[in-house]
């Protein structure tokens, strides 16, 4: 992914209506076969589907399931997991975790340096959908490769269904979702200036370029260059995301603009993948090497500017309803400071600056809840605040910011006295006090099982070398725990991890000491409870 070079996070979060299944409520799990088997759920699309979640997640919430890890592989490089797929050795070996026990889906052989696979996203046909081709209803690996090739593949053979060359010119090394699985952006790297140039006088004014294509089918949007005599002298990166064009600035300003608008108004030639097609004196076929795509929007003035906004680290957030977004000031000093505030208006929410107290080395996060209900995530290292925006009674144009629940973490050891007496009755004071790491278990990852609405929380306990971690799942509509799985693995801190929580598995990928990464894997299993009501 992009994270070498752009630090924009910007989320555009939506509200729909929950379809609570929450595990504490109380279900017949015989009810609902009976029913279900007897057609009682209507035709509607996805009823079926939902009361099986819903039978799902109550076994998932029993106290008398559990979790065992059932496999463990390694790797000389990092583990990639995405929706029921693991991927070692970068993308090229691929195996399906939906059984008993992960097993290989394919392994590609071993790919020539040109070839390799620079970033990748998963492909998923809509539902409900007519598409051109039968194999648009399959799902498919989108990939970019190190020469340039965006290639379409199917996760389920590995079979190439289609490619596209993008330049021999231009160096492509990153895709990104514009609008999920239905618009991609492929992005260049960025035009370096080396000091030789600038000495003689060779300015590259255009700092990279971007590439849309609409998936399934696959189909050339466009491509453009992010020129600085256009945008600013000051632009740093730019990216394409919900239908905006993203630029930041030096200065901390990142700046919108409709990227429909500035396709309608700069668009010199539409070009179809496949056909031929004359483009600065050479006539070449779209997609096809050498020629590629070409760049075919021009943008020769700066768009309307739809919002801007100075932030610290280029960071912003868009979500909530009505559209609020969360920035940090663009000061140092106020890092760990989050405002909220309406995006119509700019207008601080009430009670929306917030901020957490704590003593850790580990820092928090805020985020718009991934369910779409408008709420807000703020995490820090011993806490969670659930946080919601509510209209107030008295002015109908203002909102507030209020707390929903709260999860707090278990202290795990008693505070030291900071003041100590000798054998000999001296007094000493310590100098330097306990951190919240030292004391209490930490929340290293919050994610939502959005199938079973559930929160999910890995939270590891102090230990003298490396920590024990535990995943706990809590009702995402209160905040009440329901149960708590422990890992099994050593928890040490100086490395990375990667834990996911998918229906029935969970997926735990860490980095190793010897420069080596593992992927361990749990499956749901049933322990029956004996007359005392322990598990066995």
């Amino acid at each position: 992914m992009d994270n070498l070079t752009i630090k924009l996070s910007i989320k555009m979060h939506g509200v729909r209506k929950s379809t609570n299944i929450s595990c504490l409520r109380k279900i017949n799990n015989y009810c609902i076969l009976t029913a279900r088997s007897l057609g009682l759920y209507g035709n509607e699309v996805g009823s079926i589907h939902r009361k099986n979640l819903t039978i799902l997640c109550q076994l998932v919430c029993q106290k008398t399931t559990s979790f065992e890890r059932v496999w463990t592989k390694q790797s000389n490089s990092p583990v990639i997991y995405e929706k029921g797929r693991i991927y070692f050795d970068n993308y090229r070996c691929c195996f399906i975790s939906t059984g008993p026990q992960p097993t290989l889906l394919y392994e590609l052989p071993k790919l020539h340096k040109s070839e390799k696979i620079e970033d990748a996203l998963l492909c998923e046909s809509p539902v409900g959908e007519m598409l051109p081709k039968p194999s648009d209803h399959k799902p498919a690996i989108l990939i970019l490769t190190a020469n340039n090739w965006l290639i379409r593949m199917s996760t389920r053979t590995a079979k190439i269904i289609e490619k596209v060359y993008l330049s021999s010119q231009l160096k492509f090394r990153y895709l990104t979702w514009d609008n999920t699985q239905e618009t991609i952006v492929v992005k260049t790297t960025q035009n370096k200036v080396t000091a030789a140039a600038r000495a003689a006088g060779n300015q590259h004014s255009v700092l990279l370029h971007l590439a849309l294509f609409s998936v399934l089918p696959l189909t050339f949007v466009g491509m453009m260059g992010i020129d600085k005599k256009i945008f600013g002298s000051n632009v740093t990166d730019a990216t394409v995301s919900q239908g905006l064009l993203i630029v930041t600035h030096s200065v901390g300003l990142v700046k919108l603009y409709s990227f429909q608008w500035i396709v309608e108004m700069f668009t010199t030639k539409h070009c179809i993948l496949g056909q031929n097609c004359e483009w600065n004196n050479t006539t070449g076929i779209v997609g096809a090497a050498p020629f590629g795509i070409p760049c075919n929007i021009k943008i020769t003035d700066c768009p309307p500017v739809l919002f801007e906004v100075a932030c610290l680290e280029s960071a912003l957030q868009i979500g909530g309803y009505p559209w609020h977004y969360i920035i940090t000031p663009n000061k140092q000093n106020q890092k760990g400071t989050y405002h909220i505030s309406s995006l119509k208006d700019k207008t601080l929410a009430e009670n929306g600056i917030q901020e957490m107290q704590y003593s850790s080395l580990e820092t928090d996060w805020i985020y718009f809840h991934p369910d779409d209900s408008g709420r807000i995530m703020h995490i820090g290292p011993t806490q969670i605040n659930m946080l919601q925006l509510i209209e107030k009674s008295e002015d109908k144009q203002r909102w507030q910011v209020l707390q929903a629940f709260t999860i707090l973490s278990k202290r795990e050891r008693k505070v030291e006295n900071s003041v100590t007496v000798t054998a000999y009755g001296r007094v000493v004071k310590r100098q330097c006090s306990q951190l919240d790491d030292d004391q209490y278990e930490t929340f290293k990852m919050v994610d939502y099982e959005d199938e079973l609405e559930l929160l999910t929380v890995l939270a590891v306990a102090p230990t003298d070398n490396e920590g024990n971690a535990h995943l706990d799942f809590y009702d995402n509509q209160t905040g009440t725990l329901i149960k708590s799985v422990p890992i099994k693995e050593p928890w040490d801190i100086t490395y990375n991890h990667q834990l996911f929580f998918d229906r029935d598995t969970i997926i735990h990928t860490e980095q190793l000491a010897n420069r080596t990464f593992c992927c361990h894997i749990y499956k749901m299993v049933q322990c029956p409870e004996d007359e005392d009501g322990n598990k066995d």
